[in-house]
């Protein structure tokens, strides 16, 4: 597992942490074992309605299972999804965070390693939640109306 990186911080400043995210968004993190097929990951994917899956072994995170596992290794490939176990396509590699890691360290891992979802490790090594982009962009929209929210009211008074 590779941790994302922590940000440099001015004093007295605070800053949002995955935490906050799993606050509103829960921690209920789905998972399949790697000897599962593809194509069984593929529709508990489909009927769940998410991109990605953590793939557990001893209770630990394995690896990560997401559409572009789908895309780039099993049907660019041309192998059979239903022959194909998601241990043998998974990303082995899992980059993950912390629940006290910022939002910006999140935001970071994501984009310099053009991933969409990060597992929420505790120092323990305990799975704590999984957070995706469409999380951060939430959580980043959500304070932008309230930082609105709160100018409109300083400008112009309530209402």
């Amino acid at each position: 597992m590779v941790f994302a990186q922590p940000a440099i911080l001015n004093p007295g400043e605070v800053m949002a942490t995955v935490r906050d995210i799993l606050a509103v968004k829960g921690t209920q993190v789905w998972s399949i074992d790697r000897q599962r097929s593809v194509l069984e990951a593929a529709v508990f994917m489909k009927e769940h309605k998410i991109g990605g899956i953590v793939v557990m072994e001893a209770g630990r995170c394995a690896g990560m299972f997401t559409e572009r596992d789908v895309l780039q290794r099993v049907v660019a490939e041309q192998r059979d999804p239903a022959r194909t176990t998601v241990g043998e396509v998974m990303t082995g590699e899992v980059v993950c965070c912390t629940p006290e890691s910022s939002i910006e360290e999140a935001r970071s891992a994501m984009r310099d390693r053009r991933i969409r979802h990060l597992p929420v490790i505790d120092a323990e090594g305990v799975m704590r939640g999984l957070i995706s982009i469409g999380d951060l962009n939430a959580h980043q929209l959500a304070h932008q109306e309230s930082t609105i929210h709160m100018l409109h009211e300083y400008l112009y008074g309530r209402v």
